[in-house]
């Protein structure tokens, strides 16, 4: 995941050097910096009307009774996409105007979601009695469960 993560952060910028490199070699240096910092007002602008209408959204669910994991969702994926569009770059640009596209957005969520209940499905499935601790951890040192109720 670590290698993952650092390959992320090098080629990511390396590929927004290109592309602004690119752009600025076709249009000019001043109107690319023009571009960048217009999709970035008009990204944020974007960003708080989706915001707006996301936390309205989760105070009705809350106010309902409603478990409002989707809704909640939403707003870390919101956050996530003010930093894409506040990071000076036309890729990022993208991927942040994206994921503000509702339903792209909830096809993101449920993708995601998914992919969790499939994986905690996956994990919690083996059997207490046949698991083995892992390498070198010894037999003290495994979690036991059980249930428990407290008396006052």
């Amino acid at each position: 995941m670590f290698k993952l993560l650092l390959l992320i952060f090098i080629l990511i910028p390396a590929f927004e050097i290109y592309l602004l490199i690119t752009v600025g070699g076709v249009i000019g240096a001043i109107p690319t910096i023009l571009l960048v910092i217009g999709t970035a007002v008009v990204g944020v602008q974007l960003l708080r009307q989706q915001g707006l209408s996301t936390l309205a959204r989760l105070q009705s669910s809350v106010q309902q009774g409603e478990l409002p994991t989707t809704v909640m969702l939403e707003g870390v994926i919101l956050l996530l996409c003010g930093a894409l569009l506040l990071t000076p770059g036309f890729f990022t640009d993208a991927i942040g105007f994206l994921m503000l596209v509702p339903h792209l957005r909830r096809w993101v969520i449920e993708r995601l979601i998914r992919r969790v209940v499939f994986a905690t499905a996956t994990n919690f499935g083996d059997s207490p009695r046949t698991h083995q601790p892992p390498h070198g951890e010894s037999q003290s040192q495994r979690t036991i469960e059980g249930e428990f109720h407290r008396e006052d």
